[in-house]
């Protein structure tokens, strides 16, 4: 099938971090430009969670405890993004997931059929370890959908307030 525009649908990786939010206000001045459908998920890490139960960090009652925050948390973020893309008169989809991070934002792309991928800069990688478990990484390699890792927070926080 032959598209009119190269990119039409953007997903959003949101994780709370400032990184995450300058990537939202990136992708949400695209989406302005190009007259794309926004996305944005924000996934609760529920296998870190149940890593955390069976190493008897937490309790059963703590886990659930703190699934609840972790849900609300992300429920914050994305109505944030929400008010972001709405101040630029784009609206804005929102998705929480529980699961595997990595997967379920990969899972996500295919479904709503993503054609771009925005997120935040990469941590910094201080072992091999990180390469194989960041989940930031494991999207990027992960992803059959192109992804944009956005940096430069000055340029973008302009650019951004520009539009507003």
């Amino acid at each position: 099938m032959i598209r009119d525009r190269l990119v039409e649908k953007i997903l959003i990786f949101v994780e709370g971090n400032e990184a995450s939010i300058l990537a939202a206000k990136y992708a949400i001045c695209l989406a302005k430009q190009m007259n794309g459908e926004l996305h944005a998920v924000y996934v609760v890490d529920t296998k870190v969670l149940d890593d955390l139960l069976k190493a008897r960090i937490f309790v059963k009652m703590e886990e659930m405890d703190y699934e609840r925050d972790l849900e609300e948390d992300g429920r914050r973020y994305l109505r944030y993004v929400e008010d972001l893309a709405s101040a630029l008169g784009i609206s804005a989809k929102t998705h929480l997931g529980k699961g595997e991070v990595h997967n379920e934002v990969v899972k996500k792309a295919k479904e709503i059929g993503t054609d771009l991928i925005v997120m935040g800069e990469l941590g910094e990688v201080k072992s091999r370890r990180d390469v194989f478990y960041d989940e930031s990484e494991r999207i990027f390699r992960e992803s059959e959908s192109p992804v944009l890792v956005v940096k430069n927070k000055e340029w973008i926080e302009d650019y951004y307030d520009r539009m507003a």
